[in-house]
């Protein structure tokens, strides 16, 4: 028997972030036992650092790889003979999104760890065990890796959830994001086994043969399957989990997982819906039409009355994966390409906003209500300058990079005769201004609270922001790429990854 022909290339970057796992998981092990010339125990700060350092090295050649698979424009799969994995244009972007979003990740939070006495080195093994189950969720091309995926990405974030174990709100929302995702769970495993009764095989051009057949089986197993993603995007009606979970989890978690896990779940949805099902057709297209459309309502309605503010940015996220479902309902090529463009740009500005929420914490405690950014332009001018570009650019002000992401969305939806959608997804944008902006007024025309914030800004914290603030305003100025200078054309990267989204390989 000939022994399949792998190419390891295509798990390149998984190895990586796995491989940064274990180096995490032995060296505190190691170091813990170690001691200083005076006979003193190494500082568990000093063991925190040196770890995160460890895991964005490997995070930095995962996403190395990735990048140079995504510029190359290849498409190679792990197993010709049975393509279970695939590195293309569109999931190579999407792997090297989420290494860099890791990456970025564990440079917020090293600072943010020791002020809240929580840094151990375990934070950055469950960081990069989560990201290699995200990478493997976006390469997949076959349910089996799918959920694989997809259970690699969600069981260290349940820990990450309540990874402040002294806190109680903590540990009930990890509890809570536990039994809502294991419910989840089960009921998009159960869309599999039943699409795999339809299709006879797991693959997506299988069960692509399967949904033009027709049949009950097929179409319950697809709706199956859509509740499971949508749970994980935070769609109406399955979002009840997310500002209990947002706003408990530790600010650094809160940031990572608002947007990896954003990130992957629509990347593996998009790919199932337009391979394996090909495109959301007359069926799913009027339930995703409802689903977009409650969820921009929700979202953005339930924002306007949150006082805390990490609640707030929860019901925003919400919204945002009303505006992306738009892209889904009109399922061009355009609106494909415009759903990738969107989900680049809602890392930087989401992470942004949430790294200045990180960026305040302070003695233990984390600042997190309206009341802790009174007066915050007085008093760190810069943070509140930050956070006021990445709100406005949340918002869709022209000049950010929200603006571009959904000029792209709406255009492509009233490209399709999508006009109702397009003018609710304008309309919730616009409610969307008063609560962002709320926070600014908090920021610029109160005077400070009594309880002053943290004045030092961690050297990690410092980096995020200034990559942050860089692309926000980068996409919004120059999506296909700046004229003088490096050249970086995002959206024509969106496009061609989106053109490479149906190129699934043929066994």
């Amino acid at each position: 028997m000939t022994p399949p022909d792998l190419n390891f290339a295509v798990i390149g970057p998984i190895v990586w972030a796995s491989i940064g796992a274990l180096l995490v998981l032995l060296g505190e092990v190691l170091l813990s036992r170690t001691k200083t010339f005076m006979g003193r125990s190494v500082s568990d700060s000093y063991i925190g650092s040196l770890l995160a350092v460890v895991a964005m090295l490997t995070l930095s050649a995962a996403t190395y790889m990735a990048g140079s698979l995504a510029v190359s424009g290849e498409t190679l799969a792990f197993n010709p003979d049975n393509p279970m994995l695939q590195l293309d244009r569109y999931s190579a972007l999407f792997t090297g999104v989420l290494g860099l979003a890791a990456l970025l990740s564990c440079a917020l939070s090293m600072h943010y760890l020791d002020e809240l006495r929580i840094h151990h080195g375990e934070f950055y093994a469950l960081v990069l065990f989560s990201t290699a189950g995200m990478m493997l969720l976006v390469a997949a091309v076959d349910l089996l890796p799918v959920f694989l995926g997809l259970e690699l990405m969600s069981i260290p974030i349940y820990v990450l959830a309540g990874f402040d174990r002294g806190r109680l709100r903590s540990n009930e929302s990890a509890l809570k994001y536990f039994l809502l995702g294991s419910f989840a769970t089960a009921v998009m495993l159960y869309g599999m086994a039943l699409l795999y009764g339809a299709a006879g095989g797991t693959g997506f051009v299988e069960i692509r043969s399967a949904m033009e057949g027709g049949g009950t089986l097929a179409t319950l197993g697809l709706a199956l399957l859509v509740v499971g993603f949508a749970f994980k995007v935070s769609s109406v009606p399955f979002h009840q989990w997310t500002p209990d979970v947002y706003e408990g989890a530790p600010s650094a978690v809160t940031a990572f997982m608002s947007v990896t896990v954003k990130l992957a779940a629509f990347a593996a949805l998009l790919r199932i819906l337009v391979v394996g099902i090909g495109g959301a057709g007359e069926v799913l297209g009027p339930v995703l039409w409802v689903m977009a459309a409650l969820t921009m309502l929700v979202g953005n309605l339930m924002a306007v009355i949150q006082e805390n503010v990490k609640r707030m940015l929860a019901y925003s996220s919400i919204a945002h994966a009303g505006y992306l479902l738009i892209g889904f309902v009109a399922g061009t090529a355009q609106a494909q390409a415009a759903i990738v463009f969107y989900l680049v740009s809602y890392v930087f500005m989401n992470l942004g906003a949430f790294g200045v929420v990180v960026a305040l914490a302070h003695r233990g405690r984390e600042c997190e209500h309206l009341d802790d950014f009174t007066g915050l332009a007085h008093t760190r001018p810069g943070l509140a300058a930050l956070m006021a570009l990445f709100l406005l650019s949340l918002a869709g002000i022209p000049g950010t990079a929200g603006f571009m992401a959904k000029w792209q969305l709406f255009t492509a939806a009233v490209s399709t005769g999508h006009l109702v959608l397009a003018l609710i997804g304008v309309l919730m944008s616009v409610v969307s201004v008063y609560y962002y902006l709320r926070i600014a007024v908090r920021m610029y025309m109160h005077e400070p609270g009594e309880a002053p914030p943290r004045v030092a800004l961690g050297s990690g914290e410092a980096l995020v922001l200034t990559v942050c603030s860089v692309a926000v305003v980068y996409l919004g100025v120059f999506p296909n790429g700046a004229p003088v200078g490096a050249d970086l054309p995002v959206l024509d990267w969106a496009r061609a990854s989106a053109a490479a989204l149906a190129g699934v390989a043929q066994p």
